[in-house]
């Protein structure tokens, strides 16, 4: 698909954290406190980098364990309910979740101003639109952002678990989406930020798959390419000015 095809699409599925919300680099910096607590980490979580090729658009049981995979570091999973630490997987996503509410409480989240231009767009030629998130704030973080009203529906953490969805890159978080908008994959287009995210729009089988590049490096470009994405953007508010 070529870009002016994403108007032309029956329906659009936005991944919500990098994307709508400017909510990555709370999630990032959230990581790098509960992964500079575990011992042995060399080198350290960089919150860039180890980011946005571990961790980011997966769950937190998911991105806590494919970080400490990638350093070698093999902790048991431990519980879902476990309290915060250092001792098994699910202590460090825990220690991840508290950071990041804190964070969140002290800071709030900004909205991509582009992203809200294009939804806006969007919604006035009548294309309808989801969001996704493995994030059970998600709902929380559109509503605060004043997008929730351009979303035809939501599909975030709390759904995942009560549906027991996969995370990505499997595709089953945008399937669902653009399922609830009644529409087909192959009508449909992926708007994502994260390796993991453009890899399950284009497993999904999606029409046209957008990356976008918050890195702003020909490496960050190329890595979303590579991992399926069909165009990348630096900003989603080039696609309003084409």
């Amino acid at each position: 698909m070529s870009v002016p095809d994403l108007w032309a699409c029956d329906a659009v599925v936005f991944d919500t954290d990098g994307v709508i919300t400017d909510s990555a680099s709370v999630h990032a910096s959230a990581w790098k406190e509960a992964f500079d607590e575990v011992p042995g980490v060399d080198p350290p979580f960089d919150a860039g980098e180890d980011y946005r090729r571990h961790v980011d658009g997966k769950s937190r049981l998911d991105g806590a364990a494919a970080f400490l995979a990638a350093r070698g570091i093999d902790l048991p999973v431990g519980d879902v309910e476990d309290s915060a630490g250092v001792e098994t997987v699910c202590q460090v996503a825990a220690r991840k979740e508290e950071a990041f509410m804190r964070r969140l409480h002290e800071r709030g989240v900004e909205v991509f101003a582009g992203t809200v231009r294009l939804l806006n767009k969007l919604h006035e030629a009548g294309v309808p639109c989801a969001a996704v998130s493995s994030s059970r704030h998600a709902r929380d973080l559109l509503a605060r952002a004043g997008v929730r009203s351009l979303l035809g529906t939501v599909v975030d953490g709390n759904d995942m678990a009560r549906l027991d969805l996969p995370g990505k890159p499997d595709p089953a978080l945008f399937l669902e989406g653009v399922r609830r908008l009644g529409c087909e994959p192959a009508g449909a287009a992926v708007v994502e930020d994260a390796l993991a995210g453009v890899e399950a729009g284009h497993r999904g089988g999606f029409g046209l798959v957008v990356g976008v590049n918050r890195s702003a490096t020909d490496e960050g470009a190329e890595d979303l390419s590579e991992h399926g994405a069909d165009m990348v953007v630096g900003d989603l508010g080039e696609l309003v000015r084409r």
